[in-house]
C-alpha cells in the first residue's frame, strides 16, 4: 500500500460515498470495507496510512475495531480517526480511549475532516 492509502470502515452508503468522494478528490487512494470485522481483516493485511472508522457497524463496533486494531504491532501507530453521530458529553473520550486517534462528528464538515486527515498524515508531505 502506497502512504497514500486510506481504509474507509463505515456501513452507511452516503456516508461512504462522500469520505471516498473527498479523499480521492485530495489524492488519496481509499480501500473500504462495510463492517467492523472485514475492516478489522483489511488493516492487517493492507497496513493503511490511516484508517476512517464508523463506529455505529455492523458486526463489530468502531470502539471494538478501536481496540483490536491497537493491539497489533503493525498498525499501533496508524491514525484512527473516528466520525461518528454520537455527539454526547464523554463521546470523544470514549472513542480515544477505545484507540482512536481522533474524532470528527457527523455530518462531516468536508474542510474540517480533510484538515483533520491532513493533520493526521503530515509527515509524508
Amino acid at each position: 500500500m502506497s502512504g497514500r492509502t486510506i481504509l474507509v470502515i463505515e456501513d452507511n452508503e452516503q456516508n461512504l460515498y462522500l469520505v471516498r468522494f473527498l479523499l480521492e478528490k485530495n489524492g488519496y487512494e481509499v480501500v473500504e470495507a462495510r463492517d467492523g470485522q472485514t475492516g478489522l481483516e483489511l488493516a492487517k493485511r493492507l497496513a493503511p496510512a490511516a484508517i476512517i472508522l464508523d463506529i455505529q457497524l455492523p458486526v463489530m463496533t468502531g470502539y471494538a475495531v478501536a481496540a483490536a486494531l491497537r493491539e497489533h504491532e503493525s498498525l499501533a501507530r496508524v491514525p484512527i480517526i473516528a466520525v461518528t453521530s454520537f455527539a454526547m458529553v464523554g463521546d470523544r473520550e470514549r472513542c480515544l480511549q477505545a484507540g482512536a486517534t481522533d474524532y470528527v462528528e457527523k455530518p462531516i464538515d468536508p474542510g474540517a475532516f480533510l484538515a483533520k486527515v491532513r493533520e493526521h498524515l503530515q509527515d509524508e508531505r
